[in-house]
């Protein structure tokens, strides 16, 4: 069955073709019996419009790519919420990817936004992607790194000082009188990760009586943390850390309830302190509210968007990088 133009529809609702742009393109402009005739029209026929030809006469993409590390993590899904608010004042759609921490995906995606192409890209990547970014550049789509940093000049940056935060998060361990620290967090290739272990390894770093050790996860959900709670539940009580950085909520909540809720009887924060990253909305709602490292999650999704606006307007301008600062949320799982 061939497909219905915006002529079958213009003429099902009795109305001019340029009636039906208008309801279409600039709803504003178009109201009552014959707006109202227009959408009938439109369900009737079952008409869809074409994007790529309304593209082609608009002259630019009216959709924006956002490649997230894992669509599970409630930070990332605040993120894409601050960049569709920003785009959507725009007149922009954002098409979501769940790199799901997988570089093949990660990198299909990519092909698939090259190949809408797309007005610009928002990525916050696994690994190294900046070959693929060039490529986009070279053919006129935008790209932004979001929560991560640019090392270099060529990409404009979105990110938090993760070092900072992992600092913030073990600098409060120590001022409790926690010195055996466990960093619970992985995989390292994971930038972010690999940054917030930094950041507690100089806080540790800078007291001698203290120590770090790193009890590696494979990925930053509830259930590796869940394993990594009852890994050191099952240890001597002599030999467990007195204190749990988690490399975020996910995995801190995943400890937590090993440790507190799965027969684990040990006290939170009693006999361990536990401390997460992100402060996604779960936290202060836990069995025992958790301390977290916060990020301004929406507001890097904004900021992202803008830049890669701008860029999209003018690919002359030079790269931006950036950097928010986290903030210390104390609660029950600490001591606050």
């Amino acid at each position: 069955m061939a497909s219905s133009s915006i002529r079958d529809v213009a003429a099902r609702a009795g109305v001019s073709v340029g009636t039906v742009s208008n309801v279409l393109n600039h709803p504003s402009k178009v109201s009552g019996p014959a707006a109202e005739r227009v959408h009938a029209a439109i369900r009737d026929l079952g008409f869809v419009r074409n994007g790529a030809a309304r593209q082609l006469r608009a002259g630019r993409s009216s959709t924006v790519g956002l490649i997230v590390l894992d669509v599970r993590n409630p930070f990332f899904t605040d993120l894409a919420r601050g960049a569709e608010e920003r785009a959507a004042q725009s007149g922009l759609s954002v098409l979501l990817g769940n790199g799901d921490e997988n570089r093949d995906r990660e990198s299909t995606y990519l092909d698939l936004f090259e190949e809408q192409g797309v007005l610009g890209v928002l990525i916050s990547p696994l690994g190294d992607v900046t070959a693929r970014l060039e490529r986009l550049r070279a053919r006129g789509t935008a790209a932004v790194l979001v929560d991560r940093s640019g090392d270099e000049s060529r990409f404009s940056s979105v990110s938090v000082d993760d070092i900072a935060g992992g600092r913030l998060a073990v600098d409060h361990l120590l001022a409790q009188g926690r010195r055996r620290i466990a960093f619970v967090g992985g995989p390292f290739d994971i930038r972010q990760v690999a940054d917030r272990h930094r950041g507690a390894e100089l806080s540790v770093g800078s007291h001698p009586d203290a120590s770090l050790e790193v009890v590696p996860v494979p990925a930053l959900t509830v259930q590796a943390g869940r394993a990594a709670g009852q890994s050191i539940v099952r240890r001597p009580a002599a030999e467990r850390p007195d204190a749990v950085f988690a490399a975020n909520d996910l995995i801190a909540m995943g400890v937590l309830q090993a440790l507190v809720m799965q027969g684990g009887g040990v006290r939170v924060p009693g006999d361990i302190a536990l401390i997460g990253y992100d402060d996604i909305d779960f936290a202060s709602a836990a069995v025992v509210p958790l301390s977290s490292v916060r990020q301004p999650s929406a507001l890097i999704g904004r900021t992202a968007l803008d830049i890669l606006l701008e860029e999209a307007d003018d690919p002359a301008l030079d790269a931006r990088h950036i950097v928010f600062q986290p903030e210390l949320i104390v609660r029950e799982s600490t001591g606050g």
